[in-house]
């Protein structure tokens, strides 16, 4: 094993999650990502995970993000940009 790798162990009884609804939180000190599945034709969402990182983290986050979703659609296909705002985001700046 290189320098920089480490070994993840993910434990069995870790159940995946599945989201199509995001709400992003930060204030000076972290960025906490509110994991949400919206249950289609009614108004409503369902928590499923809460993650909070720092904003180094956050940053290289973005950047990784950034990088895996070119690979993806070099390898599959484009990906439309969202119009003005990104659908199922929310962002909800300096919440305490």
């Amino acid at each position: 094993m290189a320098a920089n790798e480490i070994q993840v162990t993910i434990p069995p009884t870790i159940e995946p999650v599945y989201s199509n609804m995001i709400q992003i939180a930060y204030k000076e000190d972290e960025f906490t990502f509110i994991f949400l599945h919206q249950i289609p034709g009614i108004n409503q969402a369902r928590g499923k995970a809460v993650v909070s990182i720092s904003p180094n983290h956050a940053k290289n986050l973005l950047t990784v993000l950034q990088r895996t979703v070119g690979e993806y659609e070099q390898k599959f296909r484009t990906l439309d940009n969202p119009q003005d705002k990104p659908q199922n985001v929310t962002a909800m700046p300096g919440y305490s």
